[in-house]
């Protein structure tokens, strides 16, 4: 393992201990929650959905600060998030994915593969279309920057409320602990629920030629994400709850922002793919 990146992960988990200390409060709950949905959604829907797939438009400004938000959530810069999830496309399931269950242990795809030296890289072949645009090349060397900052406003918004409300009660070291170390770990690990058990548990409704599950449970977690297989089947869909009872909380985040005119163009699954999985369900 690459220690630069042990210590940062398992520090960020050794934080929620703070909990002992600080105790809890429901503002610090709620600014938990809130700090999980949020950065969830700007890996789900930025990272993922647009950086590693283009399944929408933007304008070159709004890219960056989709990618910056992105950052916020501790999974390093995007480039290195999109080419490592292209190279899980192109050989999924197979001795070349990165972080299969499949071919490696369960902990290794949840977890230890990222943390090894040999997924340290960026694999530049894998991204030639975002590799020369440079801020993205220019926040990969500073992507911890916007950790830090949010690490920052948690503790700011706790040290305005002791004050402003006291009846909350709640502090800075307290919306600290809650609002970054125990949200961030939260996140950590319910993303990396989609490569470990997202490709052992759940149905399948396309055969597709890896181990892809629609899993409900897990697209409540991560915000329609777990609606796998489905992605797995048509990966630059802008959605991935191809159906209407499939919730797919990332897209109508999408459709949000496109109705606001911060994005557009969302590209939809073709209707042959619709109706060959609308008779599997």
């Amino acid at each position: 393992m690459d220690p630069w990146r042990l210590v940062p992960f398992v520090g960020v988990h050794l934080g929620c201990l703070g909990v002992l200390w600080t105790g809890t409060s429901g503002f610090a709950v709620l600014l938990a929650v809130t700090m999980y949905i949020s950065r969830m959604f700007f890996i789900t829907a930025f990272y993922h959905r647009y950086f590693a797939h283009r399944a929408f438009e933007s304008s070159r400004l709004l890219r960056f600060v989709f990618a910056v938000l992105g950052c916020t959530a501790g999974q390093r810069g995007p480039l290195w998030w999109a080419s490592h999830h292209r190279q899980h496309h192109i050989h999924s399931d197979t001795e070349l994915d990165p972080h299969s269950p499949q071919t490696d242990s369960f902990w290794f795809s949840h977890l230890v593969w990222f943390l090894t030296r040999d997924a340290f890289s960026i694999r530049w072949a894998q991204i030639g279309d975002l590799r020369k645009v440079r801020e993205l090349v220019w926040l990969e060397r500073v992507d911890w920057l916007p950790l830090v900052a949010v690490a920052g406003l948690c503790f700011y918004i706790g040290d305005w409320a002791a004050v402003a409300h006291p009846e909350w009660q709640t502090h800075g070291w307290q919306t600290l602990v809650w609002g970054f170390f125990v949200s961030t770990t939260a996140l950590y690990h319910a993303t990396y629920t989609i490569n470990s058990l997202a490709h052992r548990f759940g149905r399948r409704r396309f055969d597709t030629p890896d181990h892809s599950r629609n899993n409900a449970a897990l697209a409540l977690l991560t915000l329609g994400e777990g609606w796998h297989n489905n992605h797995h089947r048509y990966p630059g869909a802008a959605r991935q709850g191809f159906y209407w009872w499939e919730l797919d909380l990332s897209y109508l985040g999408l459709r949000l922002l496109q109705m606001l005119g911060l994005v557009w163009n969302l590209r939809p699954v073709p209707r042959k793919i619709i109706e060959a999985g609308r008779s599997r369900r």
